[in-house]
């Protein structure tokens, strides 16, 4: 099975499997952020733009919806971090943002 016809059938499981992700790395109280290649812009950017891209593929009813409460949960995930031991940045929601619409981007290319 190709991969785009395997996102198209199973993108409901893999967004809540990296929405899940999300949520809880961005919320997991630390005290000290591991060391791993790239920025925290970079990993923010990669990680939402694998979000939304299952859900741009296929394309459900009410999709720009369910985008952007993504954009929204962005927001709240940011203002919630500082509670639990992390750091809320407006830039990583800026981050965020543009993985969303550069993942939107590349589904429309395929």
């Amino acid at each position: 099975m190709r991969l785009d016809k395997f996102i198209k059938r199973y993108w409901l499981m893999i967004t809540l499997l990296i929405l899940t992700a999300i949520v809880t790395l961005s919320l997991w109280p630390v005290a000290q952020l591991p060391k791993v290649p790239g920025t925290d812009k970079s990993h923010h950017f990669i990680a939402y733009g694998a979000l939304i891209f299952p859900l741009a593929l296929r394309k459900p009813i009410h999709w720009p919806w369910i985008a952007l409460s993504f954009v929204v949960l962005s927001g709240v995930i940011e203002l919630i971090q500082p509670y639990v031991n992390r750091y809320g940045e407006w830039l990583d929601m800026a981050a965020n943002l543009a993985g969303l619409v550069c993942g939107i981007i590349i589904a429309r290319i395929i």
